[in-house]
């Protein structure tokens, strides 16, 4: 068994005249056959029969989690495929700052450009209610109670934060990670306490991975635009400012607010647009959707790996953008990474009317956040078939009979709807 190391890669003869290449990046594998390309599912979740001989099957599998059951989806599926939704920890957000309230006296600290994860006293969770599979050495001396921090390696460190804090195989590249956290949610306190809570126990325990983050009291205006200046050009995000004397609440709060100079936020991707020039061959922009429906072009911030190897259709990403246009669209808008910790679900469009002749399946998947199913309906007379199950898992199926023909229409149009309805797209 062969491994490589973080930034090497090789050749593999396969079945083309081309040698297909194999690369790791932050822990990420990723092989440029069709085969590896071409799968419905997160870039961190795929393999091929190339990465199998390279590594073994063992390695592999351990990798991707193909052979452990997901924690977080201990619940049967439903009638039709659905999994239960999972509920997100109890988060505090902040709100954007109006770049004029007086925020003197308040708490300063740097944004990190990390993963948010919620400790809750066993568990490192997600922001969607996934769980992160640290190894036990990088929780080794946790609290009992809950914290709230980021998974961070450092500025500019994103994309590899993600490709790590997603795997499953508890590997050792989780020593580059550390938990930042930044407030005690299960002390009922003002944050002042909290904050001094969390700097107690790691003095008192000295837990190898976890610090707290610095907070410093902002004396004025002035001083926080010359803080922000000097974190963004460290490659900083930005700044938070936490009210003082204010308690832990969950969902949006006026005693938390972000500052910065770039706008950002999530789209969900549609299509990868190829390149030209240099980039031809490989990803040029991604063209993708806002929860009002707003589609539009992301095509800077990339790196030759991502261009080669793009987040997937259906997920999350994140980007920086100057301000919206009159239309509403971003402008100027800049790729950061693909988003573990949120989920963006457009403004639905209905599903396309049925042209397609009896007995002609029509096949819709669901790849966001943690989801990655699918489910096709066939009508064939009075017949109604169903299949469903995850994308690259055993599935299941089902099939119903009716007195007519109008009526097993009529019931393959609801079944559709319903799909649409809870984030399904219909797939060529």
């Amino acid at each position: 068994m062969a491994e490589l190391q973080d930034g090497e890669f090789v050749e593999m003869k396969g079945s083309g005249a081309r040698p297909y290449v194999l690369k790791n990046v932050g822990g990420v594998y990723s092989c440029s056959c069709p085969a590896w390309r071409n799968q419905s599912v997160t870039i961190e979740r795929r393999t091929c029969k190339h990465l199998r001989k390279l590594r073994g099957d063992d390695a592999e599998d351990a990798r991707i989690g193909s052979d452990t059951p997901t924690p977080d989806r201990t619940a049967a599926e439903g009638a039709e495929g659905d999994e239960p939704e999972k509920a997100g920890p109890p988060l505090l957000l902040a709100e954007r700052w109006d770049n004029a309230q007086d925020l003197t006296g308040w708490w300063m600290s740097e944004k990190l450009d990390g993963v948010r994860a919620y400790w809750d006293g066993q568990s490192l969770i997600s922001r969607l209610g996934n769980r992160f599979h640290a190894p036990e050495w990088f929780l080794e001396g946790l609290p009992e109670t809950p914290i709230d921090g980021e998974l961070w390696i450092g500025r500019k460190a994103f994309q590899r934060t993600v490709g790590i804090v997603r795997r499953q195989d508890k590997n050792e590249l989780w020593k580059e990670v550390r938990y930042v956290a930044f407030d005690a949610p299960g002390l009922d306190a003002p944050f002042e306490e909290r904050l001094a809570s969390i700097r107690e126990h790691v003095e008192r325990h000295r837990p190898p991975y976890l610090s707290a983050h610095e907070h410093a009291v902002c004396e004025g205006l002035d001083q926080l635009r010359a803080e922000l200046a000097r974190v963004e050009s460290l490659g900083g995000e930005g700044l938070m400012l936490r009210q003082p004397g204010s308690r832990y609440e969950v969902g949006r709060s006026i005693t938390l607010f972000k500052v910065k100079n770039f706008r950002d936020a999530e789209a969900r991707v549609i299509e990868h647009l190829p390149g030209a020039g240099r980039h031809k061959g490989r990803l040029g922009a991604l063209l993708v959707e806002l929860t009002d429906g707003t589609r539009f072009s992301v095509g800077t911030g990339f790196s030759d790996a991502e261009r080669g190897a793009p987040p997937p259709i259906g997920s999350a990403i994140s980007f920086r953008y100057q301000e919206l246009s009159e239309a509403g669209v971003p402008r100027f808008p800049s790729y950061v990474g693909v988003r573990v910790d949120v989920t963006v679900n457009p403004r639905l469009r209905p599903a396309p009317a049925a042209e397609s002749p009896p007995g002609t399946p029509r096949r819709f998947e669901m790849v966001q956040g943690s989801s990655n199913k699918f489910w096709e309906v066939t009508r064939d007379g009075r017949s109604v078939r169903v299949r469903y199950g995850r994308i690259g898992a055993a599935e299941q199926s089902k099939t119903k009979e009716f007195a007519t023909d109008d009526m097993a229409s009529e019931h393959a149009d609801k079944l559709i709807a319903e799909k649409v309805a809870k984030g399904y797209c219909e797939r060529p």
